[in-house]
């Protein structure tokens, strides 16, 4: 047996170098991924690979309902901007965001519940799978790009509150021609704001390729007079790197950044679309077998001698038994009851009365 090693310097390939707008040096070129970080970023990119595909198999035998956009392919993001931040700073997305609400501190318990609409879930029960929420963390949020001027917001109240924190805004391709989006960057460079745009550039908006529904795909160009950097989403150290350079821009009081993530779904925009009709099965299975996120990283480990291959087993059986048990709880846990539909409502108030779908029908709101 091979003795492992504990940390290993790695330097990105010619392909994975970043580009840069607006910037004269960019991130390092070089990053050391320790054995214990690299074992935390397989088992939380696993664990939201995992889920997803649960989650994909409980909505198509109709437990899971509504709206559900799934996250693999994508896994680098979350785990790569993570290790970046603290749990501290502020992270806001759109309605992809099973992933970020599992890196921001919740559970696969709480998600799981929380897609099949039971008390358990990360929002008891309310939310659904656009809708999850944890400290520090605001979403899950339906609108196409209405999250990032809210990402603003957040933003401008670390500046006003002077704690050190900033906003991650996470957006899509799709949202990138909003307008409210170019409003967000006006704003933020006027103020200086420590917020990270990020465009989570997955290739398709719905079923629109990039290149027929943007003029221009430089996304991280976009921001004009806001220096931009386009980074290889589908490597978590080169996310990493990046979101810690980023970081240090906004922390030291320089204003807004703004970050292109290249990555790819494998499933469709969300479950009613099969995700083939725009683009082939060759292609999706190019980009799983050359660029994908986990199996990048467990071969970077296995050839550096920084973990066994019983160990990531070992890894991966643990993994499937937590989403079995989370999936176990999600269709056995009870349903809020209609008592619980008006709660909530604010976070520290006294009982008042809601008037129902009737004028005679009167519900109890509890914080």
């Amino acid at each position: 047996s091979c003795k492992l090693i504990g940390s290993v310097r790695y330097t990105w390939s010619e392909t994975s170098q970043f580009d840069l707008h607006r910037l004269e040096e960019g991130p390092p070129l070089t990053a050391t991924l320790t054995r214990e970080e690299g074992l935390k970023y397989y088992r939380t990119m696993q664990t939201i690979r995992r889920m997803e595909l649960k989650a994909d198999q409980l909505y198509k035998q109709k437990i899971i309902r509504g709206f559900c956009h799934l996250y693999d392919g994508q896994e680098a993001c979350a785990v790569g901007i993570e290790g970046g931040i603290t749990l501290s700073d502020h992270l806001i997305t759109a309605y992809r965001a099973h992933g970020y609400t599992l890196t921001r501190g919740g559970t696969v318990r709480e998600i799981m519940a929380e897609l099949t609409g039971r008390r358990g879930g990360i929002a008891k029960g309310k939310g659904g799978s656009m809708h999850m929420y944890t400290k520090n963390f605001y979403g899950g949020n339906g609108i196409v790009g209405a999250q990032v001027p809210l990402g603003a917001g957040v933003a401008l109240a670390c500046k006003y509150l002077g704690n050190d924190q900033l906003c991650v805004s996470l957006y899509g391709d799709g949202a990138a021609n909003q307008g409210q989006i170019f409003e967000t960057y006006n704003m933020s460079s006027l103020w200086k704001l420590p917020i990270i745009f990020i465009c989570e550039n997955n290739q398709y908006g719905m079923g629109t390729s990039v290149e027929r529904s943007s003029a221009s795909t430089e996304y991280y160009k976009r921001g004009d007079y806001i220096p931009g950097l386009r980074v290889d989403g589908m490597d978590v150290l080169c996310v990493r790197e990046a979101t810690k350079f980023a970081a240090d821009h906004c922390r030291s009081g320089k204003g807004p950044i703004l970050m292109e993530l290249q990555t790819y779904r494998y499933h469709g925009h969300s479950m009613s679309d099969p995700g083939v009709s725009y683009r082939t099965r060759e292609e999706i299975q190019e980009v799983r077998s050359k660029s994908d996120p986990i199996s990048m990283l467990k071969d970077r480990m296995l050839s550096n001698n920084m973990a066994s291959i019983e160990e990531l087993k070992e890894i991966d059986i643990a993994v499937r038994k937590e989403i079995e048990d989370a999936a176990q709880f999600a269709t056995t846990d009870p349903e809020p009851p209609l008592d619980d539909l008006c709660s909530h409502i604010f976070a520290n108030d006294q009982p008042f009365e809601v008037r129902g779908a009737t004028p005679w029908t009167k519900l109890t709101s509890t914080s």
